[in-house]
C-alpha cells in the first residue's frame, strides 16, 4: 500500500511528494514532542491541519500573543493545494513566509488565499518553537 501523501505538497529531492507521515505528519502527531524546525516547516503543517480540521495543532501552533480561543473549519471545504511563493529568514528567532492556499467551498467557488506570514522563534522549556504571530493577505 503507498503512503499517504502529505498535504502540503512537499517534494523530496527527486520531486516525489513526502509521505505525511515524513513530514507534516511527524509535528501534527506529536505537537508536544516535534516541533516544526524552521518556519516554512510550521507554516506547512498548519495548512496541513487546516485541511485536517486539527484546530487543537492550530492553537498551539499560534502565539500567545494572537492566538484566538477558538478555532472553527467551514463546513464542506475541500483544499486544493499549497504554493510556497517565498521564505525569508530576517533573523534568527524572526521569519516570513508567502504563500496561496487554495480552496473550494460548499457552492464549488474555489478562492485563494494569499497571505505573508509572520513567525517567531521562542523558548518552550528546554527547547525552542517556532509560532504563528499573524499575516497580511495579499
Amino acid at each position: 500500500m503507498k503512503p499517504e501523501s502529505c498535504p502540503c505538497g512537499r517534494r523530496d529531492r527527486r520531486e516525489f511528494p513526502l509521505a505525511y507521515t515524513m513530514c507534516c505528519g511527524r509535528y501534527l502527531e506529536d505537537i508536544e514532542g516535534t516541533p516544526a524546525p524552521d518556519a516554512e516547516s510550521l507554516m506547512r503543517s498548519r495548512y496541513t491541519a487546516f485541511v485536517r480540521e486539527r484546530a487543537d495543532y492550530l492553537l498551539a501552533t499560534w502565539h500567545p500573543s494572537k492566538r484566538p480561543s477558538t478555532v472553527t473549519f467551514e463546513p464542506g471545504v475541500k483544499w486544493l493545494g499549497l504554493d510556497v511563493r517565498s521564505r525569508s529568514v530576517l533573523d534568527a528567532d524572526h521569519a516570513e513566509v508567502e504563500f496561496v492556499a487554495r480552496q473550494r467551498g460548499v457552492s464549488g467557488e474555489a478562492t485563494r488565499l494569499h497571505e505573508r506570514s509572520r513567525f517567531v522563534r521562542e523558548a518552550d522549556g528546554d527547547r525552542e518553537r517556532w509560532y504563528y504571530v499573524d499575516g497580511d493577505r495579499k
